[in-house]
Order: structure tokens, then sequence, then C-alpha cells
């Protein structure tokens, strides 16, 4: 058993595992640790806990101190020389004409490296501009490129239903997210309405695509033909997938037909997975959210492939 407590450094950013050491540590200690990155200010936010093994396979390292009242002040003060070195880069970028998006600044505690976090359309040559900004800091510095979620999730804002986005608030990393899942839920397939401040598929589609479905399997498709315990047969014209409800159009004497409700446990049909095939939406809408989901899924991979920084200096 390893004895292990989860710092963040940033807010929402990923949790990295630490060994306590002999220190007692509870969520919510602000503490200094050694990363590959150098000497990194963070907050414990899960632990102490025991796990089985290390899966990161690598020694863990210990924390070396809980933040004592000037490592607090050291942290404060490299908040506001962010400010300035954001400053500092958009007018080094502007100067070198480059067409790159600054998001974001972070000083490691120790100082000994810059972060710039930036969005480009494609690769930028910035040697230029590495080697204007160690001129000036006399310091390592590092560009990462970053995609629209990562931007998203630095920046934050207010999300289609009325509350902070949940990347910049509390998601960890981002999952893959398809169009597979909008047409689970039966949600219009209008990219405007499923797509996030990030202009990518909404993170929170996610959320509840399991208990759809499971909820789906117990229902037929729209179209399909099934028998009612009244003892007729039609064909379904509407589901109501968290009722459970099926609206089924049924034949009548005298060639009439009528639209009735009934339970989807008592209606007897073909069971099979929920494909919503069926659907009549506009080819330019499904091209658009294709279009959305393989620029998520490129994205995805080449941060995933991509943890190496950019350029540095």
């Amino acid at each position: 058993m390893i004895k292990v407590v989860g710092i963040r450094f940033r807010k929402a950013g990923k949790i990295y595992h630490f060994a306590p050491g002999s220190l007692t540590l509870s969520p919510g200690d602000k503490v200094v640790v050694e990363t590959s990155r150098g000497i990194e200010f963070g907050e414990v936010v899960t632990g102490p806990e025991e796990l089985q093994d290390n899966r990161s396979g690598q020694p863990l390292k210990e924390v070396l101190r809980k933040a004592t009242e000037e490592d607090i002040e050291r942290e404060a003060r490299n908040k506001k020389k962010e400010i300035e070195a954001l400053d500092v880069c958009l007018q080094k970028i502007r100067k070198h004409n480059l067409e790159m998006k600054l998001i974001d600044c972070e000083y490691t505690f120790d100082n000994s490296k810059i972060l710039f976090y930036f969005t480009a359309e494609g690769r930028i040559d910035f040697r230029d501009l590495v080697k204007d900004l160690a001129s000036i800091f006399h310091t390592r510095i590092e560009l990462r490129q970053v995609g629209v979620r990562d931007e998203t999730k630095i920046l934050g804002g207010i999300g289609s239903c009325g509350r902070p986005l949940c990347c910049h608030q509390y998601l960890t990393d981002f999952v893959p997210v398809s169009i597979k899942m909008a047409k689970e839920q039966n949600l219009s397939l209008n990219p405007i309405k499923i797509s996030g401040v990030c202009g990518r598929l909404m993170c929170c589609l996610k959320y509840e695509e399991d208990v759809y479905e499971e909820l789906n399997r117990k229902l037929p498709n729209p179209g399909d033909t099934v028998s009612t315990p009244d003892g007729m047969h039609g064909d379904v014209a509407s589901v109501n997938i968290l009722k459970q409800l099926v609206r089924v159009v049924v034949d009548l004497p005298g060639d009439e037909k009528e639209i009735r409700e009934y339970p989807a446990s008592e209606i007897k049909f073909k069971s099979r997975r929920r494909g919503r095939g069926k659907d009549k939406k506009p080819d330019r809408e499904l091209e658009a959210l294709e279009e959305l989901e393989m620029k998520e899924t490129r994205e995805m991979k080449e941060a995933k492939e991509s943890k190496e920084p950019k350029a540095h200096a």
C-alpha cells in the first residue's frame, strides 16, 4: 500500500499524486513540491489515502513542505508578475506580426521558467519571439500551443445553461464527445444548440449518456411496428425516453387511425439498439456536426501526443 495525497496546481487542473512523507496534510492545505517543471506551489485536494500500487510506475516524490506565509506571499507576487509578462509578450507578438492568440502566462514557483499558452490556426515560427522574451526575463521560456477546448478551460465563461463552464470549474480532463450521444438523448442536431462556448460539442452530453443508453434499450425506434396491450398493432410515432412512454399510431375499424400512448413495458417489439437512423435532419447539419466531432478527435489526439512544450529557450 502506498500513502498519497492528490495535489492540483491550477484551477480544475489535473490532480497529481505525491507522497506526504512525515507531513500531516488535509484537503485545502497549500504545499510546495518538486515536479518535472521545477519547484511548484499547489493545493491538496484529495487524501491522504492509500493506493494498492503506483500506476505511473515512477517513484512518488515527497511533498517538500507546507506552504509558509513567505511562500504564499511569493505565489501572490508571481501572479502579479504573470500579468506583466502577458503584456510584454503581447507587445512582442505584435512586433513580430505573428498570427497567434495569447491565452495565459504561468510562472513556476521558483521563477526558473515562464510558460506562455496560445492558440493558432497552424504552426507558428516563434523562435525570434522566444529569444526576445528570454533576453527580457532572463529565465527559461516555453510556448505551448493549446486547442480551443483548452483555451476555454483556461479563460472560463458562462454556458448556455447560465452557469460557469464545467471545464473551468471542476472538469479535470476532457472526454471524447460524439454525435451519437446527442442522438441517444433525442436532442436537436443543430450544431448551434449542442455546441459549447469553445465551438465543440458540449461536454455535458457525456454526463447522462450511460443512463440514456440503458433507457433506450427498453424502447422501440420511431417507425417500428409494435403490439399493444389491448391487442392492436401499430407503428411507433414517438417515444418519451425519460418517462418510458411510447406513442403508437393504431389502426381502428373503418380505416381510421388514432394515436395512443402506452408504457414501454406493456408493448411488445423486437428489442434492438436504438440507432435513430431514421431522423430527417438536413444533411448540412449532420455534416457540420461530423466536422465538429472530427476536429475534437484530432485536437485530443494531438494534445495526447504532444505533452512536451512546443518550443523553449
